[in-house]
């Protein structure tokens, strides 16, 4: 087990490193330029910016030299800075780019965190009885919301659910993460989340359960049909304990391959169901960022979720073993 973990890590060092020059060379050719960005609202001000003063603000962020070489040049220095734990500092807030993850990352976790364990006891159980009750009006059911969820955009379901929920019915906020008229504390600043909230994370799980429950459904249909499942009921096993028992544990191998992507799904926030209900999480200020050419950010974001996913495929592959006794990591 420890070979097996140590071979790992060392194939996603390399992996990252890998991901890393991509991203950088990527972003550094993006026809977004924060610099000119700056340049030309100065200029609509009514100031005029000489060559020379473009040149040493190109120079003041490290992005005076746009041949290879230079993009080269650049990439190894931020990746000194990245050996040293410093992931830079953020042209558009000025802050450090760690500073500024932990910051906003907290309001995305907790909404994805929330969503998801919802999502996995609404998902499973519904996938489960669709596939043990095949072609009955469950089974019809799940395959509808398995359409739905599948098929809406989030950003029109959301505002669906806002313009339902929040301007038709006035149940619930329209957006934002608390009222900024009122000053709550403990119990109430929590029920003060809670209600901004609830649209969001309502907004996932319905979008996410039904992959969840496609995936479920279909590979308890193949694990129904093995051999050892009729031998089982053959034995004169309870209904429930087959399924529950024997069914389950072999359905839980592909799922625990989804988790591999659970882990970065948790931190990188929902893009687009932040903008809709305009809550400061990390997606918002991500696509911010993007949108403004926001270099350190974006590399310094962009490798965060890159080292989950390789964390996330790692704890996947271990979690082969606890699953499933036959799979022997060596």
């Amino acid at each position: 087990m420890l070979k097996y973990i140590l071979k790992r890590l060392l194939m996603s060092i390399l992996i990252l490193l890998g991901v890393s020059m991509i991203i950088y060379f990527l972003i550094r050719l993006m026809p977004v330029d924060f610099i000119q960005s700056k340049i030309d609202a100065i200029s609509r001000g009514g100031a005029t910016v000489s060559q020379e003063t473009q040149d040493a603000m190109y120079a003041m962020y490290g992005l005076g030299d746009d041949s290879f070489l230079g993009i080269l040049k650049g990439y190894f220095s931020w990746l000194g800075a990245l050996a040293k734990f410093d992931l830079g500092t953020s042209f558009v807030y000025g802050l450090p780019v760690a500073q500024v993850i932990f910051e906003h990352m907290g309001i995305s976790f907790a909404i994805a965190l929330i969503a998801t364990i919802f999502e996995f006891m609404i998902a499973i159980p519904l996938g489960i009885t669709a596939a043990t009750h095949q072609y009955s009006f469950r089974d019809y059911l799940v395959t509808v919301l398995v359409m739905i969820g599948i098929s809406l955009p989030s950003f029109f379901f959301g505002n669906m659910l806002k313009d339902f929920f929040a301007l038709k019915l006035g149940i619930f906020p329209a957006s934002g993460l608390v009222d900024a008229t009122a000053s709550y504390t403990g119990i109430q600043l929590l029920g003060d989340y809670f209600v901004h909230m609830f649209i969001p994370i309502l907004t996932i799980v319905i979008l996410s359960i039904g992959a969840r429950m496609r995936m479920t459904r279909t590979n308890m249909l193949e694990v129904m049909n093995s051999d050892y499942i009729r031998t089982a009921r053959a034995k004169g096993l309870p209904e429930r304990t087959v399924i529950n028992k024997h069914a389950f544990r072999n359905t839980l191998i592909p799922l625990v391959t989804s988790l591999a992507g659970l882990l970065p799904s948790l931190f990188s926030g929902a893009i687009i169901t932040e903008q809709v209900f305009d809550l400061p999480g990390i997606g918002n200020i991500a696509l911010d960022a993007m949108n403004r050419g926001d270099i350190p950010f974006i590399m310094g974001y962009n490798m965060f979720l890159a080292l989950l996913s390789v964390l996330g495929v790692l704890l996947a592959d271990l979690m082969y073993g606890i699953v499933d006794p036959r799979v022997k990591l060596e």
